[in-house]
């Protein structure tokens, strides 16, 4: 674990750290930003969507500013959801997004390659099709460091979301398809390779504590832009030395001539100045020279940083014709100016309206009444999981920082905060399925991350399988946690032994299964689910990772327990306590 040591950072309250970020944007730029849609986390070009214009939605967490918001502007994004600190938005901060700037010629998501960004992109993107609006999605996987190149479909996105992005939002302002859009980013993503080096760590600001340890004279090459270990710790090297590791792989990557043409990026990862930038891309110029190959334009500064992380980046565009023209292309937003006339703005109509949706009336004398866990006892067990999530909430967030990026306990506990605020202000009678209905959407419009689509799935598949349920036996309650489980494999994919929260749940299911066949109460059944879980919590310290971030770590996962895993323990065990005090 990392020391316990509190950084310093200039925010009022940490809940509010993204709409004041957002609000502050907005409020330097109103000629360029807007802030549409309910969620208040989509922020829109003032004069980006337009009719007969393909949108470009490019999104992600917060904290690696000025991405994404700082790219949406005339002739690059149209729009950006805005997600928590390094958590994907939610699949409604997206469509807030996608609502916005839908302008009939359909609808592009650009967005780093990520389990979290995938799965809410993937929401929304099915969320549009269902409305007709045609969609295409490029998930940037740059990091030459993540993964090998036989496997480059794995590689995770950091600064190559800057050239990606570019191409697309050109290639949208020149008025092509979507389909030639897509070919373009495509045409981006597979000639854009990047690597890391890292040299302090970063510290979310809910907790301010250090995602993780590194040596005052240690630097990790390969690092991610959300802390995630690299391929390499050693001793602090000079800055030539650093450089010539990180462009190697880049340049065997990606088969470089003589004569061929690239674009630049050295990139901050949030405290390193440019006087050291500077020094890198002085390298980099060097060792393209000696091999010649031609840099037609280099960008030096922060463009995609990770809080106040120290390191950089390096990422190089091989260009052809096309993606010069497109490159060269102008545009203006907060974070990327690229100078020259464009064209009138045009007509903008809108599309969409906010349409409320109607909860369902259940008639409640149909419902099954036996068993002893009544829908208001139910709501305390619920508020019992998130007060134990805000609890552990630290240790959550430490454990992951171990192996991936150190936001899990900060994201549950947004999540359940949501959840419990939602559960606290309703006051009228509700089924124990449509408290399950409420608290998947509270959880997925808080946070995002991953967790927010695979508790969402799993809050709800948990509710239908005791629809039919006024009160819950110990069988409709084992029902219940397997119906989570179920929800949580159905969204994912993941399975027994990737060490993910599956290694606590499927367990849980099967000791609360094993407990139901030997005739335990209801009680007994949650108990066994909870040994199920501790059991399945501590076996994940001892297998590798095969998903998510910690996956790129492979046996230096081994010997850390599984973030998922723990609060899925955290939350059967204060379910558990909450039903045995109701129940005496």
């Amino acid at each position: 674990m990392t020391e316990d040591i509190r950084t310093k950072k200039l925010i009022n309250a940490p809940e509010n750290i993204i709409s004041e970020m957002v609000a502050g944007m907005v409020s330097a730029h109103p000629d360029i930003l807007t802030v549409e849609g309910p969620t208040g986390r989509a922020v829109v070009a003032v004069d980006g969507p337009r009719d007969g214009k393909v949108g470009i939605v490019i999104g992600g967490g917060s904290g690696h500013e000025p991405a994404f918001a700082g790219y949406v502007g005339r002739g690059l994004a149209d729009a950006a959801a805005v997600g928590n600190v390094f958590a994907s938005p939610s699949p409604e901060q997206i469509m807030d997004a996608a609502r916005a700037v839908d302008g009939g010629a359909g609808v592009m998501f650009l967005y780093g390659n990520y389990t979290g960004d995938v799965l809410n992109f993937d929401m929304a993107a099915e969320e549009c099709e269902g409305m007709g609006i045609p969609t295409k999605s490029v998930q940037v996987i740059d990091d030459v460091a993540s993964a090998p190149k036989e496997r480059q479909n794995e590689r995770r996105g950091i600064a190559g979301d800057f050239f990606v992005f570019k191409i697309a939002g050109a290639a949208a302002e020149h008025g092509r398809d979507l389909e030639a859009c897509y070919a373009a980013a495509q045409a981006a993503n597979a000639n854009t390779r990047s690597m890391g080096v890292a040299l302090t760590a970063c510290s979310m600001p809910q907790t301010g504590k250090l995602n993780f340890e590194i040596g005052h004279d240690e630097m990790e090459i390969g690092m991610g832009v959300h802390g995630e270990p690299g391929i390499r710790r050693g001793k602090l090297e000079n800055a030539d030395s650093v450089t010539d590791e990180l462009m190697q792989p880049i340049l065997d990557d990606m088969g470089l001539k003589s004569g061929d043409k690239v674009a630049v990026l050295v990139n901050g990862l949030g405290a390193t100045g440019q006087l050291e930038l500077y020094i890198i891309h002085r390298r980099v110029a060097e060792i393209l020279g000696e091999k010649g190959i031609d840099i037609h334009h280099s960008w030096v500064g922060e463009y995609v940083s990770s809080l106040e992380m120290a390191g950089a980046s390096i990422t190089l565009l091989k260009l052809d014709d096309d993606l010069q023209t497109l490159l060269d292309t102008p545009c203006r937003t907060p974070g990327l100016t690229v100078a020259g006339s464009l064209e009138p703005k045009g007509t903008r109509t809108r599309r969409h309206a906010d349409v409320a949706k109607e909860e369902e009336t259940i008639d409640t004398s149909k419902l099954n009444a036996d068993g002893p866990i009544t829908p208001s006892m139910f709501k305390d067990m619920m508020l019992a999981a998130g007060a134990a999530i805000h609890e552990k909430r630290d240790w959550l967030s430490e454990l992951d920082g171990v192996i991936g990026d150190g936001d899990h306990g900060v994201t549950m506990d947004i999540g359940w905060t949501a959840v419990r605020g939602k559960l606290v202000t309703d006051d009228s009678e509700k089924t124990i399925s449509q408290t399950c209905e409420i608290m998947a959407k509270a959880f997925l419009d808080a946070v995002g991350a991953s967790s927010g689509p695979l508790y969402a799935s799993a809050f709800r598949k948990a509710g239908e399988s005791v629809s039919d349920r006024l009160n819950l036996d110990a069988g409709a309650m084992v029902a219940w946690v397997d119906g989570l489980c179920a929800g949580i494999l159905a969204r994912g994919g993941a399975q027994v032994g990737d060490k993910t929260m599956i290694d606590a749940w499927v367990p849980a299911v099967a000791k609360a299964k094993e407990a139901l066949a030997d005739n335990a109460d209801a009680i007994g059944c949650l108990a066994a689910a909870t040994e199920g879980a501790k059991s399945g919590r501590d076996y994940t310290a001892e297998i590798e990772s095969r998903r998510g971030r910690s996956a790129k770590l492979g046996e230096r996962s081994i010997g850390h327990v599984d973030p998922g895993a723990a609060s899925a323990h955290v939350m059967l065990e204060a379910i558990t306590a909450a039903a045995k005090k109701a129940l005496g």
